[in-house]
């Protein structure tokens, strides 16, 4: 598994065949007319009854002749004519008599021949009937096992050449999903992951459950004495970075007022010397801004007379001064949330999956300083490493929309350049997200949007005119929500100087760890596909607005170039018997 899989795609190969076709109607014989010619004969019979009395009665008229003269009551030359007469007329009757026997005999052969004919054809129309039905029924029977016995899920890749995804929408469960879906495809391919999660809900913890080898975790600001991030930087990088952290967390800030912030920043570390601890930054800014006593800062060991006197001096009595004196006040105000960074070294070990989160129990600007830096910094380290391939080393930022757009473009412009996979996800679209989504060579990913007007946003991006396959099993999972804040690997470490940074290449295997792979199995996923009936029940979805705010919590509308899909995010597919490693023919619906 080189690519990285952002959720599976339910795609049936075999169509449903349908009910089963229905056997042929019981046979019933053909009828045979019997009452009906037997009718008509009885007719025809009736129809002859006075010729046949006619016949019997010139019959009857010669005998009376024949006894009469006999008798002697008759004479004979009488009786002849008498009998020639009966003669006559029993010739005559006897002729038609016969002839209409002869019609009625032919009469009946025909329909003897008719009524064969016709239960030949009925028999010849049951037969074909049968036959149709036998190889109807065997071809839906291969239709339907080959139906019930394909694969239903398969996974859905990043296209060759995207190096980041941007998913926008979602709920914590959904971004868990996502996370650990994604996160675990790349741990089983043997990369590298960091997520920095700046969303205050935990949304890493299940991919912590499968990861199996053990990860570092860094709960900020708990463990901000023991991360020591940034320590290496040179003093020029670190007053570029202090710099951006502090004009990305304002509100409005130009281009004057960090390079203002970074001139200042650039000469207090050059009087600490060498790469001075943040504390010990804020102490110079303070001493600078001429805010508080600084006897207090000399007594904690943070200033030395000599770096006070130096600092005093540092810039003139003029009405510069007073710009100076605000920004270093302004600075100070800033980044003493960081003064504990780094306090206490610790061994780390290695680690191929690195989790950064933020507190929800810190204040909001503390939580807004630590992300900024945390991001740049990272930034920084990203851009003094080597290129790799592709998605080698992965990203998540969770809670992106957090950032400031120009914060954003440097940590997308630092893994484009370092082939580092990047994936952004963003609670809600304001504008300065908006304007970046899909930019450069980045898939889209449009998860639930309960704001109407992201919707709106996200169905004008994707095009209401698509139709898209939604399973039963996605519509109804119900995944928990991330409970609990992360466990802290970091503050159980070892005191001692850090042996690797967070971006240092590590070993990785060459085989993907069968651990990890059925460790899914074990998490809570697959509670959510339990008792999914196979095949699934499917619905037509089109990416309305009103659609997309019903998204369930696991989909996904991913869309990149000229394709669009609907993904289910959720990792417990991988334990479904129909679920298959290899991709779906490509069927997807082409954009206008």
């Amino acid at each position: 598994m080189e690519r990285l899989f952002v959720g599976w795609r339910y795609d049936l190969a075999h169509p449903d065949p349908g009910p089963a076709p229905r056997p042929p109607a019981p046979h019933v014989h053909a009828k045979p007319t019997w009452r009906e010619d037997a009718e008509r004969y009885e007719g025809e019979t009736l129809l002859n009854r006075p010729l046949k009395y006619t016949a019997a009665g010139a019959g009857a008229g010669a005998v009376l002749l024949v006894a009469l003269t006999a008798l002697g009551w008759l004479h004979w030359p009488f009786a002849l004519v008498g009998l020639l007469a009966c003669a006559v007329i029993a010739g005559i009757t006897g002729w038609a008599i016969w002839q209409g026997e002869q019609a009625m005999r032919i009469r009946r052969r025909a329909d003897r021949a008719r009524r064969d004919r016709e239960v030949a054809r009925i028999e010849q129309r049951r037969a074909e009937a049968e036959d149709g039905y036998t190889r109807a029924r065997e071809r839906w029977e291969e239709q339907r096992a080959a139906y019930e016995a394909q694969r239903e899920w398969h996974p859905v890749p990043v296209p060759p050449g995207v190096d980041r995804i941007d998913v926008a929408g979602g709920t914590l469960a959904g971004w868990s999903a996502a996370v650990t879906l994604m996160g675990a495809a790349r741990l089983a391919a043997g990369s590298q992951v960091t997520v920095l999660d700046l969303s205050e809900g935990a949304v890493a913890r299940d991919l912590l459950r499968v990861a199996g080898d053990d990860p570092l975790v860094w709960v900020l600001p708990a463990d901000l004495r023991r991360f020591d991030l940034g320590a290496q930087l040179s003093p020029s990088a670190l007053a570029d970075v202090l710099s951006v952290v502090v004009n990305a967390t304002e509100a409005e800030s130009t281009v004057r007022d960090t390079s203002i912030d970074n001139s200042i920043l650039e000469r207090v570390v050059s009087v600490l010397g060498g790469t001075p601890r943040i504390a010990r930054i804020t102490a110079a800014l303070r001493a600078l801004a001429q805010v508080g006593d600084p006897r207090d800062d000399l007594r904690a060991g943070l200033l030395t007379e000599a770096e006070l006197a130096r600092l005093t001096t540092l810039f003139g009595r003029t009405a510069a001064d007073r710009v100076v004196l605000e920004r270093a006040w302004t600075l100070e105000s800033q980044l003493n949330k960081l003064d504990d960074l780094g306090a206490e070294a610790v061994h780390l070990p290695p680690a191929r999956l690195k989790v950064i989160s933020l507190d929800r129990k810190a204040g909001v600007l503390t939580n807004k300083v630590l992300g900024t830096y945390v991001t740049t910094v990272v930034t920084h380290l990203l851009r003094q490493s080597p290129t790799q391939h592709p998605w080698g080393h992965t990203v998540f930022l969770c809670g992106a929309e957090k950032l400031r757009g120009d914060v954003l473009d440097r940590l997308t412009d630092a893994c484009e350049t370092t082939a580092t996979g990047l994936v952004l996800l963003y609670r809600t679209i304001p504008p300065h997200v908006r304007e970046r989504l899909g930019r450069g060579n980045a898939a889209v990913g449009f998860m639930r949007l309960g704001n109407a007007d992201d919707a709106a946003a996200a169905a004008a991006y994707l095009g209401a005119d698509r139709r898209l396959l939604l399973a039963e099993l996605t519509e109804k999972a119900t995944p928990e929500e991330p409970t609990g804040p992360y466990p802290s690997t970091i503050a159980y470490a070892r005191r001692k100087r850090a042996e690797q940074a967070l971006t240092a290449p590590i070993a990785v295997p060459t085989q993907p760890s069968p651990a990890l792979l059925d460790a899914i199995r074990t998490g809570p996923w697959p509670r959510t596909v339990a008792d999914a009936p196979t095949p699934q029940p499917t619905r037509e979805l089109r990416p309305e607005r009103r659609q997309l705010q019903d998204l369930p919590p696991t989909a996904m509308v991913f869309t990149h170039a000229n394709t669009i899909h609907l993904v289910d995010a959720n990792p417990g597919i991988a334990t479904l018997p129909t679920a298959t490693p290899l991709e779906s023919e490509p069927t997807e619906n082409p954009r206008a």
